[in-house]
C-alpha cells in the first residue's frame, strides 16, 4: 500500500536487480523511478523503464475512486484490519488474504473501487492469468498467494472480504495499482463465496455488505 514514500538512496543503487524490481508494483515502480532521475541514477531510471515495459500503461491524472460511506470515516490500515480478523500478514506491503488459524476461514481484501454492481448483488475480480502481460501483478509472489487462497476458498465455502478504500490510477482498477490507499472500512465486513469463471476467480455476494465490526 502507498501510505508512505518508497525510498531510494544512490548509494544503494547497486541492489536494485531486475528481480528485485519486478517484485513491485507499477506504482512502487513509477515512484522509483522518479526517484532515481532525481538524483541522477541513471542505471536504476534503465532498470525501472525495463519493468515497466512489459506493464500496462497508466498516466498521472485521477483515476476512479469509489466514494466512502460517512459510515466508514475513520478508516484503519489494511494490516490492522487484517489483525482484527486474527491473521497476521507474513508480507504486510504485499499480501492481500490470509487465512485465520482459529477457523480456517479465508479473509482477502476487497478493492471498493472494482466491485461490480448489478440488481442481483455484488462481484469483483479477485484474481485473473496474466495475459499477454495484462496482469503482470498475477505473476507476483503476492498474486500467487491470491490464486492460492481462492481455489481454497472454492472447497470452504464462505470467505471474509474486507472493503478497501482509495483512488485507481487509468489502467486495471484494483489494490495493486492504486494511486491512493486510504484504508479498511472498520465497521463492514463483506461475506462472500468465490467463484471460478473460466480462469479467473471472482468474489460474489449480496447487494449488501453483512454488518460485523471490526
Amino acid at each position: 500500500m502507498h501510505f508512505g514514500k518508497l525510498a531510494f538512496k544512490s548509494r544503494h543503487s547497486q541492489e536494485w536487480t531486475p528481480e528485485r524490481l519486478a517484485r513491485l508494483d507499477t506504482v512502487d515502480l513509477q515512484q522509483l523511478r522518479e526517484n532515481a532521475a532525481s538524483l541522477g541514477a541513471a542505471t536504476v531510471v534503465a532498470l525501472c523503464d525495463a519493468a515497466l515495459e512489459g506493464r500496462p500503461k497508466v498516466r498521472g491524472k485521477r483515476g476512479g475512486a469509489a466514494a466512502v460511506p460517512k459510515r466508514a470515516r475513520n478508516l484503519i490500515s489494511r494490516s490492522k484490519a487484517f489483525q482484527a480478523r486474527g491473521i497476521y500478514l507474513p508480507e504486510q506491503d504485499s499480501s492481500w488474504s490470509g487465512v485465520r488459524k482459529s477457523d480456517g476461514v479465508i479473509v482477502m481484501s476487497l478493492w471498493a473501487p472494482a466491485i461490480e454492481r448489478t440488481k442481483g448483488g455484488c462481484s469483483q475480480l479477485l484474481w485473473g492469468p496474466n495475459v499477454d502481460g495484462s496482469r503482470p501483478w498475477s505473476d507476483t509472489p503476492a498474486g500467487q498467494e491470491r490464486r492460492a487462497h481462492c481455489k481454497l476458498a472454492l472447497e470452504r465455502g464462505v470467505c471474509e472480504g474486507l472493503l478497501v478504500y482509495g483512488e485507481n490510477f487509468d489502467g486495471e482498477p484494483s489494490e495493486h495499482n492504486a494511486r491512493t490507499v486510504h484504508g479498511v472500512d472498520p465497521e463492514h465486513v463483506v461475506s462472500f463465496k468465490v467463484e471460478q469463471r473460466g480462469e479467473e476467480y471472482w468474489a460474489v455476494w449480496g447487494g449488501k455488505a453483512v454488518a460485523q465490526p471490526l
